[in-house]
């Protein structure tokens, strides 16, 4: 991948697109979870996309592509939150009207069930479980892209597992210690 951005920094636009087309499908997901509309996703993606296009050689190193770009996103998620005041939390996908989430997704069951539950966790952390455990960032990545400290985003994730942990064992029927 590396290689495709400092060909993309080069001035190589289909480097640029591949790099795109390598990562649209996680940052369509953390733009579903900020976002309540189709449109406002889009519209975040597109701005996120011409963002980095326009600003792609202020990158230092091409290896935290992701990292950067993900960062990008959550800003341009941030803006659209800010001025329209929409924010997704996933109670009822038949408020959302998506396609993509026809009945014949071979685990729509379980995407609902993951995003209901999440729902019981604040935005803060619903997003750092959201960037380390389907995105696959590390403590330090997520840091960086939220712009928080490693210790406060170790400390999130650990609060929202506890969290889902708790919630996943009241459901079970175990009892909890006090």
């Amino acid at each position: 991948m590396e290689s495709l951005i400092i060909k993309a920094q080069k001035g190589d636009e289909e480097a640029f697109i591949q790099a795109i087309n390598a990562y649209m499908s996680p940052l369509y997901k953390i733009a579903r979870i900020r976002l309540l509309s189709e449109d406002d996703i889009g519209d975040a993606l597109q701005d996120t996309i011409l963002a980095a296009y326009k600003d792609l050689h202020k990158l230092r190193e091409p290896k935290y592509f992701k990292t950067w770009i993900t960062r990008i996103l959550i800003n341009k998620c941030n803006d659209i939150v800010q001025s329209r005041g929409k924010v997704l939390y996933v109670e009822d996908y038949s408020k959302i009207g998506d396609d993509s989430l026809s009945f014949t997704h071979p685990n729509l069951d379980e995407e609902i069930d993951f995003n209901q539950t999440l729902t019981m966790l604040t935005e803060s952390h619903r997003t750092v479980i959201i960037l380390h455990y389907v995105n696959g960032f590390t403590s330090k990545e997520i840091s960086e892209i939220l712009n928080e400290n490693e210790n406060t985003i170790k400390s999130k994730l650990s609060r929202a597992r506890e969290k889902l942990r708790a919630y996943y064992l009241k459901g079970s029927g175990q009892v909890l210690p006090n």
